[in-house]
């Protein structure tokens, strides 16, 4: 480099105009790709939070429409108006996008390689949301779990059980699994078992029985209300009965019923099985000769 004591005043000023051209040269064209970039970012930002919002009010104003597919949908248009906003970013800059996502394929088999286990889960996450066993508010028990879906996304399941303990099942665990959905069908059957002792009259209870079902306006008439004599056993009679009723009155049907029985046997006298045992101990021995 030149010394800058041997220059004289018109070189100096020279070299000094390269200088500030070439300055001036970068901050023009990479300053401009800076602001260029920053407002790409924020309106493609902008567009991507307006479609998963669009989504998600659309989806709930359609009742067709499962809550769960809503969620993805919206999630999966707005990562994906994201993902294209970020390569158009880097081509501004003069990165070739073709080497980017071929980097981005291998980067992501070597991770899809090292997490198989979290994959399955996503995959098992895709078949719920597309086959639907359940969904969310349903009352199910799955993966070990018994109560009601909160929320389904694509790694795991997340349920309230029925003492309000918030549970997170891995997707995969559910899908592998055996499934039960209990608020699927609109009704359910509610079944209660009592225990009659050999000294009440069995059939008096049956016509207890008979008359309560009965009088309750919640137990349906078809199917039919099925009540009878199920089994004998050692420590007495087991009478069966079988209700059906709707989704939302299973637990306070079978409690009801199970009072009133127990109320109406205390007024005629039946005592169940308790006393049968009782009466059995209280036999007196046989004489001595």
């Amino acid at each position: 480099m030149e010394n800058v004591t041997q220059l004289n005043p018109d070189q100096i000023e020279r070299h000094l105009l390269n200088s500030i051209d070439n300055m001036l040269a970068v901050v023009t064209t990479y300053g401009l790709r800076v602001i260029g970039a920053f407002i790409t970012l924020f309106i493609g930002w902008a567009v991507a939070n307006a479609v998963h919002r669009a989504i998600h009010r659309a989806g709930v104003r359609s009742m067709r429409i499962d809550p769960t597919i809503t969620m993805f949908a919206a999630s999966g248009a707005k990562y994906l108006i994201v993902v294209f906003t970020l390569i158009s970013v880097l081509g501004s800059f003069g990165i070739q996008t073709t080497s980017f996502v071929a980097v981005l394929g291998a980067a992501g088999l070597a991770i899809g390689l090292a997490l198989q286990g979290t994959l399955s889960h996503v995959a098992s996450g895709l078949l719920l949301v597309f086959f639907r066993p359940f969904r969310v508010g349903d009352a199910i028990e799955a993966g070990g779990v018994t109560g009601t879906v909160r929320s389904i996304t694509l790694f795991v399941t997340e349920i309230d059980t029925a003492d309000n303990v918030h549970v997170v099942v891995p997707n995969g665990l559910i899908w592998s699994g055996m499934m039960k959905n209990f608020t699927r069908n609109a009704t359910r059957r509610v079944e209660i078992k009592l225990l009659l002792s050999y000294v009440d009259d069995a059939t008096l209870a049956l016509k207890i029985v008979h008359e309560i079902v009965a009088r309750d306006e919640r137990v349906l008439e078809s199917p039919p209300p099925q009540i009878g004599l199920a089994s004998f056993a050692d420590t007495g009679i087991t009478i069966l009965v079988q209700v059906w009723t709707a989704i939302a009155n299973v637990q306070s049907v079978q409690f009801d019923l199970n009072r009133a029985v127990k109320d109406a046997f205390d007024k005629k006298g039946i005592t169940m099985s308790f006393a049968q045992r009782k009466a059995l101990l209280n036999i007196p021995p046989p004489p001595v000769v």
